[in-house]
């Protein structure tokens, strides 16, 4: 009998969540599946209601979660007009109704204006966030309401892809903490009629898009080993470059390095992809541009070569 413990794999699966599961129903499925039970994270929770994006991280790519979290997201929102509910989703009870019939799309376009943009937004009762050591939504269960500080968020666009009242569909980009419950909840509020969210899938994570995602049935049937993408998978938008011997060196001890002219930056901390001389991935570099130095932020160890190491000696 073969009781080697299974080699911990490095790299991103993008699971396309279904919805009814939460992110950590998807993570313990994705750990029996690939046999991993350590170091293995997923870049950004996904409400249960909701679909779309959920990248699963694997041993050195879990370094790389913050990144993802912190990164654009892209999502697929319908709204339902006329409506509020105590969760702002379809799985809470009514608490109000208005009238949605006089609404039109310049009125959506019109109320839609001020949450683009750098926005203060509340989150809602039913989420995550902690008060005093309890879950939101584990007082809002109980029957318990607190005051939330509103949070500084930024949305960077809204876009109505389909207006059928009392639905609305829109596409919204943006940053890290948006709450899309609370943007559905405040729009029907400044159209006077009342909203909640009825339909959410995140189509974009970073770099990871959902066309492109897996379920996990699919994962089962087809085997995981061909959806794993390589740990620089998610960084893929950086610029790249291949580092000397010299500098590999230095890079791994963490020391700051020159690179010379050749590598252009467009703003301070300007970050790359640096990879060895024999095409693996090393590190995320930033531009330190006081001393003209190259600083590793994150140093990686990994054996195989990447097919997304640049062919010449930037990209």
């Amino acid at each position: 009998m073969n009781t080697a413990r299974p080699t911990q794999i490095n790299g991103f699966i993008n699971v396309n969540k279904s919805r009814g599961c939460t992110s950590m129903d998807v993570v313990r499925r994705v750990k029996r599946l690939t046999g991993q039970k350590k170091r293995v994270g997923h870049g950004g929770t996904l409400d249960p209601q909701a679909e779309g994006v959920l990248p699963v991280c694997f041993g050195q790519a879990t370094r790389l979660m913050e990144h993802l979290v912190d990164g654009v997201k892209g999502y697929f929102m319908k709204v339902t007009l006329g409506t509020t509910t105590s969760t702002y989703d379809s799985e809470g009870e009514v608490t109000s109704t208005g009238d949605w019939t006089g609404i039109s799309r310049d009125d959506v376009e019109q109320a839609m204006l001020p949450f683009c943009g750098v926005i203060m937004q509340t989150p809602p009762m039913y989420s995550a966030l902690k008060h005093q050591g309890k879950r939101l939504y584990e007082l809002a269960r109980a029957g318990v309401e607190v005051e939330r500080e509103p949070r500084r968020v930024e949305i960077h666009s809204i876009e109505i892809l389909d207006f059928s009242p009392p639905d609305v569909s829109l596409q919204v980009m943006c940053g890290r903490g948006v709450y899309m419950r609370s943007l559905a909840q405040d729009l029907g509020e400044n159209l006077g009629c009342g909203g909640y969210l009825s339909e959410l899938v995140r189509t974009r994570s970073g770099h990871f898009r959902v066309e492109e995602g897996v379920t996990l049935d699919e994962l089962e049937e087809s085997g995981w080993e061909q959806h794993l993408k390589p740990v620089d998978y998610a960084l893929l938008e950086s610029k790249s470059t291949i580092v000397p011997r010299a500098a590999e060196r230095l890079i791994r001890q963490g020391r700051e390095v020159s690179l010379g002219p050749n590598l252009s930056y467009s703003g301070y901390m300007e970050r790359y992809r640096a990879y060895t001389s024999d095409g693996r991935f090393l590190a995320v570099l930033r531009y330190n541009k006081p001393e003209s130095l190259w600083t590793p932020s994150l140093v990686f160890q990994l054996d195989t070569v990447s097919p997304y190491c640049p062919l010449g000696s930037t990209s």
